[in-house]
């Protein structure tokens, strides 16, 4: 297995970060819900080089690996989450409402795909090669503010991403019981191309998905991309409610033994140098003030 230090390093980083929310939670140091990204990691990883400065990220509720692969800063992260200075937003945005230059992520369902088409046209016009990149779950395509928006990114070629990170579970409710037809279906009806890809080895997922990038960047119109994975934790703090087989189904999908078997010492050595990290935020972190702000 072939993969850079700075991309095992982000993996482990989200990993621990992500298992570091639910113990706090445990803890009840923290307030409000979180919803992590355990199992999901590759995906933000993957388009780490994918998506440049220049380009726009939607991000959705689970996004925290989102932020970390976009930004790199787990304590600005972990501050906004704690409500405690330092923070991206001031505290105001919490765990899924985060703003920072050309990155936006919602809890709500949908929201961003139609906002993600009209930033995409201003980019068509005044920065072209730029691309509109939205995150969203299998889940989200009950939204009609979904279909909406692909039937204009379609009409006027918009240079969007729909990037779907499709678990298998929208909350509690199987995919299968939830979502009528396929993806790759409700994409195509628009003139949309759909890719679809089961890879978990991040250099492999960037050797396939570069072209496809690079189409839309050069005006070949917008593209969703459904990745296929598995849900490790709670859909939201500690409330999964699958059967043991499912959660042991996910848990056989997940990359970090086979990265760690493949890797073995340097393995080793980077898991304890971002468990270390995350520690030492959290103990910087914990002992800052409360966040302030003023009402304008």
């Amino acid at each position: 297995m072939i993969l850079a230090d700075e991309d095992l390093a982000l993996l482990l980083l989200i990993r621990h970060f992500e298992r570091n929310l639910l113990e706090l939670f445990d803890q009840g140091r923290l307030n409000g819900t979180t919803h992590t990204c355990l199992g999901q990691e590759h995906v933000p990883v993957a388009l780490r080089t994918l998506l440049g400065e220049r380009d726009h990220v939607f991000s959705n509720h689970r996004g925290h690996g989102h932020y970390l692969a976009r930004f790199d800063d787990p304590e600005g992260l972990l501050a906004e989450i704690m409500g405690r200075e330092g923070a991206v937003c001031r505290g105001v945005g919490g765990s899924q409402h985060i703003l920072r230059g050309r990155y936006l992520s919602t809890g709500v369902q949908g929201q961003s795909l139609p906002v993600a088409v009209g930033v995409a046209l201003r980019l068509r016009r005044r920065e072209p090669g730029a691309v509109a990149a939205v995150h969203v779950g299998d889940g989200t395509w009950g939204e009609g503010s979904v279909y909406e928006a692909l039937n204009m990114a379609s009409l006027w070629r918009a240079p969007v991403v729909v990037l779907v990170e499709n678990n298998g579970i929208a909350q509690s409710t199987p995919t299968s019981a939830q979502l009528a037809g396929t993806i790759a279906d409700r994409a195509h009806a628009f003139g949309v191309s759909h890719h679809r890809t089961d890879l978990v080895d991040v250099e492999e997922l960037r050797a396939e998905l570069e072209p496809l990038f690079c189409a839309v960047r050069a005006g070949g119109a917008p593209l969703v991309v459904e990745f296929t994975t598995h849900r490790l934790g709670p859909h939201s703090k500690g409330d999964d409610t699958r059967p043991a087989e499912d959660v042991a189904l996910a848990g056989s999908h997940d990359w970090l033994p086979r990265v760690a078997d493949a890797l073995g010492a340097r393995f080793l050595a980077e898991d304890e140098r971002q468990r270390a990290r995350v520690e030492a935020i959290t103990r910087d972190v914990l002992a800052r003030p409360l966040s302030t702000w003023e009402v304008a």
